[in-house]
């Protein structure tokens, strides 16, 4: 196995150090945002690819796995070259750029919510999930509910993080504990707001952990927290962040849909909205939308990976 990343990014230090072969190329992504920053594709992206494909005729791989984003397209750009067989994993509702460009020729796509394969061209397109690290069960969460899990993704919301310390007192009359992962932006926060029920916490890497304590997730639409905490089988409130195309917003969507969440837009989110949500999420409506969290989730997603892989490689 060769996994290839970008230049200068951390899997420079994660990779090598999970005894994992690493090849890099030097890429950047198309900012939408500041399009003066993509003067330099012109010259990055013919680089990369010539790059790649050297990759590519070294290591000879019988199947090339491309997870999203602009960093695996020299990769899967250079395997369509070669005529090796390609497979895409796509984590949101909304395709990225780069799933799309490389669709039509993708041996199989791999998506993670219900509703991305509206959005595919026909052809084997699997649900399998997104493959999380090990530790999340499947429970019957507490009804009513009595810990509260709130975070806004491996970064926090700095919003997030402002509505929750000011309903506190409020969410701590709800729930005997109130368990807040701030993100390192939210560090001042977490150290001056004191109660006895809230367990703020700057930083953890271990999600699997506080899953398995609490009975309802507040969190942004990330398609990773989204993944946890339906493998686990909670209900979720989600406050789509309006960055990246709105992309959160479908992935938001798409879980309403089935049943496993409610949704609050970013603009109306503060104190009332956030508390007079939980209030509406009676003991039924709990029940179902933890069943259809049950439901959504794909604990064995690397599994089912691996299997479409071995699969194509066969072929």
């Amino acid at each position: 196995m060769l996994l290839v990343g970008r230049a200068g990014g951390p899997e420079e230090r994660l990779v090598p150090a999970a005894g994992i072969d690493l090849a890099t190329i030097q890429i950047q992504g198309l900012d939408r945002d500041a399009p003066w920053k993509n003067l330099a594709l012109p010259i990055v992206v013919p680089g990369a690819l010539l790059r790649a494909v050297g990759i590519i005729d070294r290591f000879r791989p019988d199947v090339v796995l491309g997870m999203g984003g602009y960093v695996m397209a020299p990769a899967i750009a250079a395997a369509r070259i070669r005529g090796i067989p390609y497979v895409l994993h796509e984590k949101d509702v909304r395709p990225g750029l780069a799933t799309r460009f490389f669709a039509s020729g993708a041996a199989a796509i791999c998506t993670t919510l219900p509703g991305t394969e509206k959005r595919l061209p026909a052809g084997r397109v699997e649900r399998t999930g997104v493959p999380l690290r090990e530790g999340f069960k499947q429970r019957t969460p507490a009804i009513p509910p009595r810990r509260l899990l709130i975070t806004g993704g491996s970064q926090g919301a700095r919003k997030i993080n402002q509505t929750v310390w000011s309903a506190l007192d409020k969410l701590c009359e709800m729930f005997e504990e109130v368990i807040h992962v701030a993100g390192w932006q939210g560090a001042e926060g977490v150290a001056q707001h004191k109660h006895e029920r809230y367990r703020g916490i700057e930083f953890t890497d271990d999600m699997p952990a506080l899953m398995a304590e609490a009975d309802l997730v507040v969190s942004r639409a990330g398609v990773g927290t989204i993944a946890e905490a339906a493998a686990v089988g909670l209900p979720m409130v989600l406050v789509p962040g309006t960055f990246g195309g709105g992309h959160q917003e479908e992935n938001a969507a798409a879980m309403v849909e089935v049943g496993a969440a409610v949704r609050i837009r970013d603009d109306d989110l503060n104190a009332d909205t956030l508390v007079r949500a939980i209030k509406s999420l009676d003991a039924d409506r709990l029940r179902t939308m933890a069943k259809a969290s049950a439901a959504t989730g794909r604990r064995d997603a690397a599994e089912r990976v691996l299997r479409v892989l071995h699969d194509v490689a066969k072929k």
